[in-house]
């Protein structure tokens, strides 16, 4: 079969809010880009995010206090060069997008209006009602539209073009057909978003499988930090729908069965607007000693009833139609049952400042990228502070894109690929098509998803992590015992789900091998047996590495610090 080559300046993989903002930067420019994405631009998963996007805007505010509250709120394992940088930033991106036609709800006296949020000592998250991400991604994507860029919808990349430090490209199927091309590019940048569905109760598009991460381990590229996995403290119970830390921001408050407001005992000085591991784990502490409300008891209450109709519906009448859809509760009337859930990944693929992918600590690839939920730059360290991701994406996505224009400007070398780079996801795809085993994907995908979430999360000890490592090897045993039931070539979503599968069992073990070697408990990780952070032996950053078995190895980078000594997190 012979594939065809599609030659172009930049290829980025990821619709989101960082791949359309890079898009639009480098089309800008004059360059030639193509945005590769499974699934439309507009279903992103950053058009979920609902509560706000952070910038130190308001008189009382400033950018030292924002990079203090982001630095503390990680545990001190953020990079301080990266957090000065967003943080500094932030106000000239939020104009920067507002400029571009983003309608943000306002104050009385017509300035952008700004919410609290958790762990943040002002109110400092802008916002739109409580659809900000949808109202930032329909922006950007309209205006990288309109300034070109070539958008290939229902495209699934399943290999990089990787060779001795470089990268050159993509190798991708269009989900219409299976018909595979190849993209061959002098830069290859990568925002496929975060990796939360490993886990049972979880808030992510079915769409996040974290498909780039897997590709990158698979050709020998170290991930970071993965062992830092954000449970939000409120997703709908029973469905993990992520109810906004808005709900909190504007003055929500948690009940548990005893009608006791909980977080008196946990966070006395931020109550309900403590950052979120820390409101997480009080939730389930409240679970597990037996006060959790719901038919099976593994809920607890957020009360709105007392910011009355008026403000419910002028601030956050999503989440009112949520939970009324999704558990028949009106929040207008009655307390809401939530529990927490798997949200956000502040691991992923280490890049230094400038989105340039590592290989190891020290070492930089030459034509590779990645920015948004993917990366881990690292700005969020063990714990992402509400309202940081969208300024995140946003921010480094057009950063990034800046940064490749100036590098192909210097001069990156043009390396032509050839048809027979293509069959390495030509064999996966063959494998899974003509496989006649007997395991089925939704079945393993449920294994691991339940597992993941009983013994790798919100708390961890060395017997239940150990004990996930054992289900992992096993799982990937049976994995290859895999089979689809549908053969056809137009839009096989079973084929498809087999090879998201494959990057899920790859990633996990990223998380549980890291999880285990971490012996203390820091910002989202939580060791049981291991109760107390570790500065002396654990301020580092983890990077994994998989073999071609898939069994993964460590080592340690050194974390930026700052003006920021690390101190005793309180709140």
């Amino acid at each position: 079969m012979e594939i065809p080559i599609v030659t172009t300046d930049v290829v980025i993989v990821g619709s989101g809010l960082a791949g359309c903002a890079a898009a639009r930067e480098i089309k800008k420019s004059g360059k030639d880009v193509i945005v590769l994405t499974k699934l439309h631009p507009l279903r992103s998963h950053s058009g979920a995010a609902q509560g706000g996007v952070n910038a130190a805007l308001s008189d009382d505010d400033d950018v030292e206090l924002h990079m203090f509250d982001t630095v503390k709120g990680s545990d001190y394992l953020a990079d301080q060069d990266a957090v000065e940088l967003m943080c500094s930033k932030a106000p000239e991106t939020i104009r920067w997008i507002e400029h571009m036609g983003a309608a943000f709800s306002r104050r009385e006296d017509g300035r952008i209006a700004q919410r609290p949020f958790g762990g943040q000592s002002k109110p400092r998250a802008c916002f739109a009602k409580d659809r900000t991400g949808l109202t930032l991604l329909q922006t950007i994507y309209e205006q990288a539209h309109r300034e070109g860029v070539a958008f290939w919808d229902e495209w699934y990349v399943a290999d990089i073009l990787y060779k001795d430090g470089k990268a050159y490209g993509v190798v991708a199927f269009n989900l219409r057909d299976l018909k595979p091309t190849i993209f061959n590019a002098k830069a290859v940048m990568f925002a496929t978003g975060g990796y939360a569905r490993a886990f049972k109760i979880n808030s992510n598009a079915h769409a996040n499988t974290g498909d780039g991460l897997s590709i990158f381990a698979r050709h020998g590229l170290p991930l970071e930090d993965m062992e830092f996995v954000q449970f939000h403290p409120s997703g709908l119970a029973g469905s993990g729908i992520l109810i906004s830390e808005a709900a909190r921001g504007e003055g929500g408050r948690l009940y548990n069965s005893l009608g006791e407001r909980f977080m008196e005992k946990y966070a006395p000085e931020k109550m309900e607007l403590a950052p979120r591991d820390v409101v997480a784990r009080a939730i389930m502490n409240e679970i597990r000693e037996g006060r959790g409300v719901g038919p099976d008891k593994m809920a607890v209450y957020l009360d709105l009833t007392h910011l009355g109709e008026a403000k419910i519906m002028e601030r956050l009448p999503e989440l009112r139609d949520l939970a009324i859809t999704f558990l028949g509760q009106d929040m207008v009337k009655e307390p809401i049952m939530i529990t927490v859930t798997a949200h956000y990944s502040m691991g992923g693929i280490p890049v230094d400042i400038n989105g340039h992918v590592k290989q190891s600590p020290d070492k930089l690839t030459e034509g590779l990228y990645a920015a948004g939920e993917c990366a881990c730059v690292s700005v969020h360290g063990a714990n992402r502070l509400g309202a940081n991701s969208l300024l995140e994406a946003l921010f480094f996505g057009r950063h990034v894109g800046q940064s490749i224009v100036n590098d192909l400007e210097k001069g990156i070398d043009f390396q032509p690929a050839a048809g027979s780079e293509a069959n390495t996801m030509l064999e996966e795809i063959d494998f899974i098509m003509t496989n006649n085993g007997t395991e089925k994907t939704a079945k393993l995908r449920q294994e691991l998803q339940d597992t993941m979430f009983e013994n790798c999360g919100v708390f961890r000890t060395e017997e239940s992590l150990k004990k996930q490592k054992e289900i992992l090897k096993e799982l990937r045993n049976r994995f290859k015992n895999i089979r689809i039931d549908d053969k056809s070539k137009t839009f096989n979503t079973d084929l498809q789900e087999a090879i998201e599968l494959g990057h899920m069992l790859d990633y996990a073990s990223f998380i549980v091998e890291g999880a285990i070697a971490r012996k203390e408990s820091r910002g989202a990780h939580y060791r049981e047996d291991y109760p107390n952070r570790d500065d002396e032996n654990f301020l580092k950053h983890t990077y994994a590495y998989m073999d071609e078995e898939g069994n993964i190895s460590l080592e340690y980078g050194d974390v930026v610090l700052g003006k920021f000594e690390p101190q005793e997190r309180k709140y």
